[in-house]
């Protein structure tokens, strides 16, 4: 079989003790699958993110070690001619949300949202079709950028309620949930250029698209903070002739991967000539700018993704190295009495990028800092925007997240810098959650004049 992502990083991998039996067909994408040896982690309610799903039904179906096995079964042929359109292998990975918790907590890191974006794109060329949904949830950066009425479509959704039923019934979105409004005007098209100043060294701010457009003020606040902290900060663009850059996180998640693939070569051309100067790159969004570590090595040259991966950085992760290396001091204020209530992102859990963030915060003189020990949000993307997974989505964050929120002093500062971790937290628990940046510029002291 052909994949469509580049699965050559499991070439290594070979037979023995360590690893299931390799199924007849897939190459590395058959070995990925087969890195699962049954160890059934995935199917335990310790702390620790995976597997949400499971935690949520107990059903082990619902399991990360379920669904290798599933995918080993359409490699080695057992579900027949049309293996990734069988109900067994549907079924097992309708409730995979891409928390990539089992890539960190399975003893050997199976990476199962990894797996489930190639079975999606095998499933899609085996029926001939992409379902409108589908299609729609990928394009969703276009939207943004394109559809000059967006926010009235949203508008009229929550005032119809006619309308609110046609799209839960025609498209599958959930009638219950709030869809987020698209800011006036965009960071990029408020700021046109970079926005240098005086400073002691270079920075690059890659902007993504939901910070973009849904919460300009975050990219706001962080150009603010890098300026703060001395920094000339460059603002990562298209061509102008281009829409905005995308990381191609909304269309890997729904298996369309040649389009993932066109918005990482974009991306990546967007960025080489930063490259070139060895600047660092710097950006919000965890889900996209951990793609541009991970998932980018499954769809660009090896070398040039290597090379993009070790400058890229969560904004958390670059002040934290910074201010270790004494290259930044912040003026942060007293804030006795103060408390912060940190959701991390699965994608920053995976990547063990929570510990820099508390680092940051601890610097903060008198702030409390109370981490809250959860599995996944359940909005993960467009997953807690569909129909049939709106209550499952619910759960998740039944589960640890919302009572936590619920039990904070209203007082409090929730932290959560994933745009579908502060969604999912207004819609469960009616609290505003905050990005970091925007926490840290209210702690910094008064500039002096």
């Amino acid at each position: 079989m052909k994949t469509q992502l580049d699965w050559s990083g499991y070439n290594h991998y070979g037979e023995g003790d360590a690893y299931a039996s390799i199924p007849a067909q897939g190459g590395g994408f058959g070995k990925a699958a087969a890195a699962c040896i049954g160890n059934r982690r995935c199917q335990t309610l310790e702390r620790g993110v995976m597997c949400p799903s499971f935690r949520v039904t107990g059903n082990d179906k619902h399991s990360t070690q379920y669904r290798a096995q599933k995918i080993r079964d359409c490699l080695n042929g057992d579900l027949g001619d049309e293996a990734f359109n069988h109900p067994d292998l549907i079924d097992a990975m309708d409730l995979c949300v891409g928390c990539k918790g089992c890539k960190r907590e399975c003893p050997n890191g199976v990476d199962m949202a990894l797996l489930r974006a190639e079975s999606l794109a095998q499933r899609w060329l085996t029926s001939g079709s992409v379902p409108l949904r589908t299609r729609l949830f990928a394009s969703y950066p276009a939207l943004l950028h394109h559809l000059w009425g967006y926010n009235t479509l949203i508008g009229l959704r929550q005032h119809l309620p006619g309308l609110n039923s046609f799209l839960a019934a025609t498209l599958g979105i959930a009638g219950q949930r709030t869809l987020p409004k698209r800011a006036t005007r965009s960071f990029l098209k408020e700021v046109h250029r970079d926005t240098q100043q005086e400073g002691h060294s270079d920075v690059v701010l890659w902007v993504d698209t939901f910070s973009n457009h849904l919460d300009p003020a975050i990219a706001r606040a962080a150009v603010a903070l890098l300026h703060r902290g001395r920094y000339r900060v460059h603002l990562a663009q298209a061509a102008p002739q281009d829409p905005p850059l995308c990381c191609g996180r909304t269309h890997l998640s729904q298996g369309l991967i040649s389009e993932a693939r066109q918005e990482a070569e974009r991306t990546l051309c967007a960025l080489r000539p930063y490259l070139d100067r060895d600047w660092p790159i710097v950006g919000l969004e965890p889900s996209c700018v951990l793609m541009l570590r991970d998932e980018y090595h499954s769809l660009l040259p090896p070398t040039e993704a290597q090379k993009l991966g070790t400058k890229t950085f969560l904004i958390e992760e670059f002040l934290a190295k910074e201010m270790e290396n004494g290259q930044l001091e912040l003026p942060f204020k007293l804030m006795e009495g103060k408390k912060t209530w940190i959701h991390g992102h699965c994608h920053q859990k995976a990547f063990g990028a929570l510990k820099p963030l508390r680092k940051i915060l601890s610097k903060v003189p008198g702030l409390g800092v109370e981490l809250i020990e959860s599995s996944c949000c359940g909005m993960a993307g467009a997953f807690g925007l569909e129909q049939e997974h709106y209550e499952v989505s619910m759960a998740m964050g039944e589960i640890a997240l919302f009572p936590a929120v619920r039990s904070a002093d209203p007082q409090d500062w929730i932290l959560a810098n994933g745009t579908s971790c502060r969604h999912q937290i207004q819609d469960g628990a009616s609290r505003n959650a905050r990005h970091l940046v925007e926490i840290l510029l209210d702690c910094l002291a008064e500039e002096s004049s």
